[in-house]
């Protein structure tokens, strides 16, 4: 019975050495590690608060945030992390105390002296520099101490690249830059270290990790398990499928695939052995689930809000983009374990005592199963229109008001719910460590904990209602969180004690109480300290960028993709996934983000219209995202498979092997909805195509499944699992094989632009085919996609909302200016350019009618695998 533990306190050290810092020293210093990261806490819960600006106390500009939240994690980075493996951990040695206090210094120097640098702008003085450069070598240390040697190879290269342009070889050379000029550049603008990348750590990322680790705190981690175990555990292979739910509710908010495997991994992964997992299994299904939590809203992890900055759409649009990749990716695992399952012969986890009887009845059971899976989804539908439309209307009677009757409204539904879940309050709910012999009753478990879902609906409220930035409805959630801390268990105790379910004193409650405080001060320690690492990448993943715009090598990136590419547009996707899973097995999922879709997004969708392929923005960096996080499990170096392998006690490269074949199914969706964006609910014009869609993306993805796993009814036989393949194609990219029936598209002369946008729907954009020179020379013919503003009156004024003036001239329309910063200008288009051709859709039949002959051949593969089934006896 220890050993299990014993593995789990390996897995545990193996999450502070990458999360939070290994180092726990005694005295002064120990006191220090905990008030530092608390007052970082403080900081962004006040700098993200309205307080600020209502009262005009504490005011910083973005640019001194960054500063003040770069020093702190830098100051942490060597006080937390042991410079090497042997270095000590029960102290802090000397010289770390100097690089934490120079560090510090020069990342807060911005902040100090930001008059004086405001007012010698691009001309630093040789204190600045000295300073930049201090900053710049200990940011470098900083960041691999907390996450390992290759972030900090990745930018130190960059860096080299900067100064030895002059030395590359002829195809990515360049001038060169001076250190004045690089280390102003990096270090006193907004450019590099202080850019958009941690401008989001600031802004959003704190608040969001602080949120998660006040839910974990409150034991929100450890009801989730439950309930999934309560509702799923019977089922063949039931803890491996409770083990999916578990780690997509809690990936949702915890932000770290490896704190997400050790969390429920714990607790997961001895029961999927006890079914009949194999070891390597048991934990590859666990990273699985883990690494994909990330991928799932309304929460997922830092490098969503990165897309908010980059892309430059609101974060609902991005959760609206994410949400039919992420849930099908997550429907596709738990049919894995299901084939699993099948294959092996398993079965479930013993059910509570009281419904045994129950079960008995195949239709008591069929009511019981379905009251349980009902009550969820129509909980949070129930909410949704509650918050959505009640509240709108409220907001429109009440005005100013309205936030004081939401401020009410949410205590009494938190008093509400406390009561309810006070009635079925165990001990054992909020501890992740306890076996079952079997499993919990689904509705007390479920109703145990509905007050941890009052925080999430706020969150989803403010993002969607208020239309709140993301990190203003963080705060107002942690402020939730922080109200429930300290309240929660007084609050059960008395409802208990009210009901005479308890024999508790009121002194206890008073305990509840002070314990309550010590946790909310304790959360906001853990979620500091778990933000070092994301602080500190954000700030080197700076580095990168910077170096991109100093050098211009982004174009020169463009011309050497093309050449190895050759313009195919499959193999130029394989390239960028192939580039983010190597730089991933390094670097943090955050860093990574940064540094591919820095380099590969821009080239990505350039390319793609350069060879009569429009690619949304969002599409590509979504692409980037996915084969960042798939990288966690990717051996031989995915830190997530080694946690998952120390607690189930097997082969770390064996399991992340099996991990990453049981991710191949999340592997294939970028690949799919980069050719067809309806998957990212692009394009989609009614319910009706909606439901069309979301119903055939979710059969290709189980079909797949079934052919990567060799098994659907019974075993694949090889011929069977190429059509399952075909079949996948043909329902995720329908449009591949109608476009050689139909043409998609039909084009216009260029002339007749203006005639065209005077024609054509609201929201509908222009697509446009330009050609042209550009600055450097080069002859380009590339397909563009201009949105026009929905309040421009007219063809014409639609055209020049694009930003594009134009004139005709010998029949032929020519690009006369370009607005700066239009959406012509971000799609690259140039002066003198000509308008060649517009390109609208073909009326033609819908590509979907595509499903039915393929629908009819999978049913008689079905019937055709059935007949191979043994025969069932009927008792």
């Amino acid at each position: 019975m220890n050993q299990p533990h014993a593995t789990a306190q390996d897995a545990q050290e193996m999450v502070a050495q990458a999360d939070s810092g290994a180092r726990n020293p005694q005295g002064f210093a120990r006191h220090l590690l905990w008030y530092v990261p608390l007052c970082w806490s403080f900081f962004q819960l006040w700098y993200a608060s309205p307080f600020p600006t209502d009262f005009n106390i504490g005011v910083f500009t973005s640019t001194q945030a960054r500063s003040i939240h770069l020093a702190f994690a830098v100051f942490l980075a060597f006080m937390a992390y042991p410079a090497f493996r042997r270095s000590p951990r029960d102290r802090i040695p000397l010289f770390d105390w100097i690089f934490a206090l120079f560090g510090s210094f020069a990342a807060a120097y911005i902040y100090i002296f930001h008059e004086q640098l405001a007012n010698r702008a691009g001309a630093p003085t040789q204190m600045d520099i000295i300073f930049a450069v201090i900053g710049m070598v200990l940011l470098l240390e900083a960041t691999r101490r907390a996450l390992g040697a290759p972030l900090m190879i990745v930018a130190t290269l960059f860096l080299t690249y900067a100064f030895a342009g002059p030395y590359m070889p002829d195809v990515i050379a360049h001038k060169g830059a001076s250190i004045n000029k690089a280390m102003s550049h990096l270090w006193l603008t907004t450019e590099g270290v202080f850019g958009v990348a941690l401008r989001v750590s600031v802004t959003f990322v704190f608040l969001f990790v602080l949120f998660g680790a006040m839910l974990e705190k409150a034991g929100a981690g450890s009801y989730f398990i439950r309930v999934a175990f309560s509702l799923l555990g019977h089922m063949r292979g039931g803890p491996a499928k409770a083990s999916v739910v578990a780690s997509g509710l809690s990936g949702m908010v915890s932000g770290s695939s490896i704190a997400n495997v050790v969390t429920t991994g714990t607790f997961t992964i001895p029961l999927m052995k006890r079914v009949g997992f194999p070891g390597t299994k048991a934990g590859a299904v666990e990273v699985a689930a883990s690494t994909n939590g990330q991928l799932t809203p309304p929460v997922m992890g830092a490098a969503a809000f990165l897309m908010v900055e980059y892309v430059g759409i609101s974060y609902i649009e991005v959760i609206k983009h994410a949400f039919l990749p992420a849930i099908i990716s997550y429907i596709a695992l738990l049919y894995i374990v299901h084939l699993e399952a099948l294959k092996a012969g398993m079965q479930g986890l013993p059910r509570h005592q009281s419904e045994r009887a129950l079960a008995q009845s195949a239709t008591m059971c069929f009511v019981i199963k379905s009251l349980y899976w009902l009550t969820i989804p129509t909980l949070v539908i129930a909410l949704s229109f509650f918050f959505y439309y009640g509240l709108s209307w409220v907001k429109t009677a009440l005005g100013a008001a309205t936030i004081y009757f939401v401020l009410v409204l949410s205590i009494t539904a938190y008093l509400g719910l406390i009561r309810i879940s006070a009635r079925y309050y165990a001990p054992e709910i909020y501890n992740h460590d306890q076996q079952f012999d079997e499993l919990p009753a689904p509705l007390p478990t479920f109703l145990s904990g509905l007050h941890f879902l009052l925080p999430i609906v706020i969150l989803v409220w403010c993002l969607t209602v208020e239309r709140l930035s993301p990190g203003l409805s963080a705060f107002w959630a942690s402020c939730m969180m922080i109200f429930i801390l300290i309240t929660q268990h007084p609050l059960i105790r008395y409802f208990r004690r009210q009901m005479h379910l308890s024999n508790d004193h009121e002194n206890a409650e008073q305990a509840s109480l002070r314990s309550g405080c010590r946790d909310v001060l304790e959360s906001m320690v853990i979620g500091a300290r778990n933000m070092i690492g994301i602080g500190v990448a954000t700030a080197a993943a700076g580095v990168v960028v910077g170096v991109v715009t100093l050098t211009g090598i982004g174009l020169i990136l463009t011309e050497f993709v093309e050449f190895i590419s050759g313009g195919n547009m499959i193999l130029m996707l394989i390239f960028t996934a192939v580039i983010s899973l190597l730089l991933g097995m390094g670097l943090p999922t955050t860093a990574n983000y940064i540094v591919v879709s820095t380099l590969m997004a821009p080239v990505i969708v350039e390319l793609g219209g350069q060879h009569g392929l429009i690619v949304p923005l969002i599409a590509v960096h979504l692409f980037v995202f996915y084969f960042g996080i798939l990288a966690d499990d990717t051996p031989p170096v995915g830190l997530a498979a080694f946690a998952a392998a120390a607690i189930a006690k097997s082969d770390p490269i064996r399991t992340g092997i099996q991990g990453f074949t049981y991710d191949i199914r999340t592997a294939i969706l970028p690949f799919m909805f980069i050719f067809n964006t309806q998957l990212l609910m692009i394009g989609i014009d009614s319910l009706w195509h909606l439901a069309l869609t979301v119903t055939s993306a979710t059969i290709a993805i189980l079909l797949f499944s079934a052919a990567t796993q060799g098994y659907w009814l019974t075993r694949n036989k090889w011929w069977e699992t190429l059509l399952l393949l075909v079949f996948t194609f043909s329902l995720f990219r329908p449009g591949f094989w109608w476009d050689k029936i139909y043409p998609a598209t039909e084009t216009y002369p260029g002339s007749q632009l203006v005639e065209i946008a005077d024609q054509l729907a609201i929201g509908e954009p222009l697509n446009l085919q330009v050609s042209g020179l550009t600055i450097e020379g080069d002859e380009v013919s590339k397909i563009v996609h201009l949105p026009f503003d929905e309040k421009a009156k007219g063809g014409l004024a639609r055209v020049e909302s694009t930003g594009l003036i134009l004139s005709e001239r010998n029949e032929q329309l020519i690009v006369d200016m370009v607005a700066f910063d239009s959406p012509a200008d971000k799609a690259k288009i140039q002066f003198d350019w000509q308008i060649e051709q517009v390109i609208l859709p073909a009326d033609r039949p819908m590509k979907e009618w595509l499903f039915i002959p393929v629908l009819f051949l999978v049913g008689l593969m079905a019937w055709n695998q059935k007949r191979r089934l043994p025969h069932q006896p009927i008792h």
